[in-house]
């Protein structure tokens, strides 16, 4: 699976890493420090989910999704997660946990 960063007008800031069913998935490039995630916006609702987490992905917050959506986008998330943690790590030049140095 590969993702591909698609440029926006705050690529530098807010590279998007995805787009379906018209959600926007990002992450900021300011957040190197936090545990793997990504945001996801669609309309007037945003959220954020960690990838990493003991479940493998989890929920931070959610504002404005119906429960429809929310499902939707852990759908996207869940099939996608292999690609956002690269694009994580090659975002932020963070070598993936057990990789060799």
């Amino acid at each position: 699976m590969r993702v591909t960063l698609v440029p926006s007008p705050s690529a530098s800031l807010s590279p998007t890493i995805h787009r379906e069913s018209g959600f926007r998935f990002s992450f900021y490039s300011r957040e190197g420090q936090e545990p793997p995630h990504v945001h996801v916006e669609k309309g007037g609702g945003y959220g954020k989910l960690w990838l990493t987490s003991e479940k493998g992905i989890a929920w931070a917050y959610a504002h404005g999704f119906t429960g429809k959506q929310m499902r939707r986008i852990e759908e996207i998330v869940a099939r996608q997660r292999d690609g956002f943690l690269k694009a994580w790590h090659d975002h932020f030049h963070v070598p993936p946990p057990g990789a060799e140095g």
